[in-house]
């Protein structure tokens, strides 16, 4: 029964932080210093688009998009960047720093599709998920090492022990971590198709975007062990809110 108790732990401790709301411990000054610090660093390291195209519509969109959120995020300093990078992806840091690579702009065919990953992008920085995900990791540690404390009272072999602090590692990335980072993109893919329509963009290009992204994302990995959504999942997510995102736009037309 002895031996058991450091895998009971785990796994109590395991069900705590999958079905308890966690305190943020990270706090929000601490993210965005860093995160403004690390931007800089960005900058001076990664080569950045000169292509006045790409810039003018990162600019175009960013500023519409921001307009609708500059009164929930009046802190922000927004900073719109495009790096000269040919993979298809974006990004967000807190305090309002975007960085956009230039190969997302070859993806996309239309301020629409724009809009809708940009609109992702700030909802990210709107609901605070960077200080969400490091909070999060705090807590796997603190749990880390309770479990490292629960195992050592007991007289399991070193082996054992091993196994045990293996699971408990495995199991919070799989069962927590990758889980809470795809309900972030689930719920920055829901706000921003409604923020981008109440700028004024078609949210339907949202669709388009992911069905492209799709198309050339041969190969990715299972949604269970992925900290984003299948493409598929997320076009369908989206799909259930295009009434209510059409309406928006409709509205402000």
């Amino acid at each position: 029964m002895k031996k058991l108790f450091p895998t009971a732990s785990v796994l109590l401790l395991l069900f705590f932080i999958g079905c308890s709301t966690l305190p943020n411990v990270v706090s929000d000054e601490k993210m965005r210093a860093a995160a403004f610090q690390q931007f800089e660093a960005m900058k001076s390291e990664m080569p950045i688009s000169k292509n006045p195209a790409y810039i003018a519509q990162v600019d175009r969109v960013g500023k519409r998009i921001v307009a609708v959120v500059k009164e929930d995020i009046p802190d922000a300093e927004w900073e719109f960047v495009v790096f000269e990078n040919e993979s298809a992806n974006a990004f967000a840091m807190p305090g309002g720093k975007i960085g956009v690579n230039s190969g997302l702009l070859e993806l996309v065919d239309s301020d629409d599709e724009l809009a809708a990953v940009i609109g992702h992008e700030i909802c990210h920085v709107l609901f605070k998920h960077s200080s969400q995900r490091a909070s999060a990791e705090v807590w796997r540690g603190v749990g880390g090492v309770a479990a490292v404390v629960a195992a050592n009272q007991t007289d399991m072999s070193t082996e054992q022990k091993a196994a045990t602090l293996a699971l408990y590692g495995v199991g919070t990335q799989v069962g927590l971590m990758l889980p809470f980072s795809r309900s972030h993109e689930t719920e920055a893919d829901a706000q921003g198709i409604l923020v981008a329509a109440q700028a004024g963009y078609d949210p339907r290009g949202a669709v388009t975007f992911w069905e492209k992204m799709s198309a050339q994302s041969e190969g990715q990995p299972s949604e269970f062990l992925s900290t984003h959504p299948s493409h598929g999942n997320r076009i369908a997510r989206l799909q259930e809110l295009m009434p209510q995102a059409l309406e928006i736009y409709n509205s402000n037309r």
